[in-house]
C-alpha cells in the first residue's frame, strides 16, 4: 500500500478529485466524509489494504487529512 492507493481510494469513497490536488484538505469540514462515509472507509479499508482499524481507534482529528489517513495505515502494516 502507498500514498497513491490510499489517494485513489478516497476519490473514490469521496467522488471528488480535490483529494489528490489537495491531501491535506479536511475531509470533514469540507463535508467529504461524514460518519456514513467514516464507516465505508474503515470497511475500504480493510477489503483493499487488509488492514483493520475498529471504530474505537478513529479519531477524526487524527484522521481527517489523506496524508493523516496513509500516514496511519503505514503505522498499521
Amino acid at each position: 500500500m502507498d500514498q497513491q492507493q490510499v489517494l485513489e481510494m478516497l476519490v473514490e469513497l469521496c467522488e471528488d478529485e480535490i483529494i489528490v490536488e489537495n491531501p491535506d484538505i479536511d475531509l470533514f469540514e469540507e463535508g467529504l466524509l461524514d460518519s456514513f462515509g467514516t464507516i465505508n472507509l474503515l470497511v475500504e479499508i480493510e477489503n483493499r489494504f487488509n488492514i483493520s482499524v475498529p471504530i474505537t481507534d478513529f479519531n477524526r482529528e487524527e484522521w481527517n487529512t489523506p496524508n493523516r489517513i496513509a500516514g496511519k495505515l503505514a503505522e498499521r502494516q
